[in-house]
């Protein structure tokens, strides 16, 4: 999917706070939750999310999701990685 089609469809789906983020390789940030549900196309480099298995690992043109409240885990590779995300607030 490219970056236009993908943001035209999270601004159909709701999704707003809609921003490329250029991320440097980190370690997990320890499982936390968040107030919104997130999507994220990856760009470039590798994006990874531990949900309730075993982590996966998102390249260029996959998507990613997580849904508000969900307990996950989120690093980001040696080569860092470049994704297009967005949030979309509205349960809480």
């Amino acid at each position: 999917m490219n970056e236009h089609d993908f943001e035209s469809q999270l601004k159909t789906d709701g999704f707003q706070d809609i921003e490329h983020q250029k991320l440097d390789p980190r370690p997990g940030k320890g499982r936390h939750r968040h107030h919104f549900e997130i999507r994220g196309l990856v760009i470039s480099g590798t994006f990874v999310v531990r949900q309730a298995g075993e982590p996966v690992a998102y390249r260029s043109g996959q998507v990613f999701s997580v849904a508000e409240g969900e307990l996950h885990d989120e690093w980001i590779e040696a080569e860092g990685a470049h994704v297009l995300v967005g949030r979309k607030f509205g349960r809480s």
